[in-house]
């Protein structure tokens, strides 16, 4: 018979947990949806090299950049300002600059928002919201195109038009079954937000704010550009739309979209035309990619010194939001093009060499 007390201790001990504690969980913050209060934390205190940063801060000023931010788990580690606003005044918090085709990715979640609400469904064709005659296809060929097909730049569209903005019926032929060709087409991407409005029946500006903006704090508007609307907002909207994303479509305790499934599309390989294309998404990691403009396939990634699980919303001239689940981070860059050789894509492949030297 063990006495009493070794009877406890070998309980205990088969109790105790064996080998290493694990990492702590790393908790996401939000800062509050209106006010400027945004926590943040250092490099040096999440064992970066701080050191580099100003090596960062000087490539991106002689990159004409407007506004930078790195969040990690929702808390501001870098917040910088360069150059003038639209206005004439120093770019600051406030200033308000244009995503581009980064705002496709806005559009992007709402059909996610509309399809959960039961406002549409992405394998229906096109034409139930945008009504017959559409384009300039005949009617059986404008039915095999759906809603899917705009969201992965497979509509079959002809790309070769004086006009890829165009969306009037005569700008817009048929060249090829929807699904066997990949070309960013933009106005086939435009079309989308046209299904998004005639399916739930209120402007777009008003279901971006009720379904997106007015839950995270994000001020911006759609703005008509020809025949594009283009997203204007700050940098930190933009940050907020980012932390949205690399939460899965929760803002706190907000539920934003619940169909874990369709997010999990919007981020991962639409098509094997453009493995490096989701939904409006860029994904990096993949072993191939169509670039915009180019009906050619490389054999190369979005970023190849860029983290594998990285996505991307990007726009005209370098304005981007980059997710790094794996990392926890957003990063935004607004701004114009480098000059000289230093266009939009290379620009983010230089800086992300240099954030590599930062953050381990």
């Amino acid at each position: 018979m063990y006495p009493k007390y070794l009877v406890l201790l070998l309980f205990l001990a088969a109790c105790k947990p064996n080998g290493p504690k694990p990492p702590p969980v790393n908790v996401m913050y939000f800062p509050p949806k209106s006010g400027n209060t945004w926590a943040d934390t250092s490099a040096q205190d999440l064992g970066w090299n701080s050191d580099e940063i100003t090596t960062l801060i000087d490539f991106l000023d002689s990159s004409n950049t407007r506004a930078f931010i790195v969040l990690k788990d929702g808390k501001m580690v870098i917040e910088e300002y360069f150059g003038q606003a639209v206005s004439g005044s120093a770019f600051n918090s406030s200033s308000m600059w244009y995503w581009a085709s980064a705002g496709k990715t806005i559009t992007s979640f709402l059909v996610g928002k509309a399809q959960e609400e039961g406002f549409l469904n992405i394998n229906e064709p096109s034409a139930d919201f945008l009504g017959p005659g559409w384009s300039n296809m005949t009617l059986t060929q404008e039915e095999e195109v759906k809603i899917r097909h705009h969201l992965t730049m497979t509509t079959g569209l002809n790309y070769l038009v004086s006009d890829l903005d165009c969306t009037l019926d005569t700008c817009l032929n048929f060249k090829s079954n929807p699904g066997g060709q990949w070309f960013y087409h933009n106005a086939a991407y435009t079309l989308l937000e046209n299904i998004v409005i005639n399916a739930t029946g209120v402007s777009y500006n008003q279901y971006t704010d009720s379904k997106i903006g007015n839950h995270i704090g994000m001020i911006g508007q759609w703005y008509n550009q020809g025949y594009n609307k283009v997203y204007w907002s700050n940098a930190r909207s933009m940050a907020r739309f980012g932390l949205l994303m690399l939460n899965k479509g929760v803002w706190n305790s907000d539920t934003l979209l619940y169909d874990q499934n369709y997010l999990q599309q919007l981020c991962t390989s639409s098509q094997n035309l453009n493995p490096s294309y989701g939904y409006l998404w860029w994904l990096n990691g993949q072993n191939s990619i169509v670039f915009p403009g180019l009906p050619t396939r490389f054999n190369t990634s979005l970023l190849p010194n860029g983290p594998l699980d990285l996505y991307a919303a990007l726009g005209k001239n370098g304005q981007i939001i980059d997710i790094v689940p794996s990392k926890g981070l957003v990063i935004i860059r607004m701004g114009e093009a480098g000059s000289g050789m230093n266009g939009a894509l290379q620009m983010h492949n230089d800086m992300w060499n240099i954030i590599n030297t930062i953050i381990p």
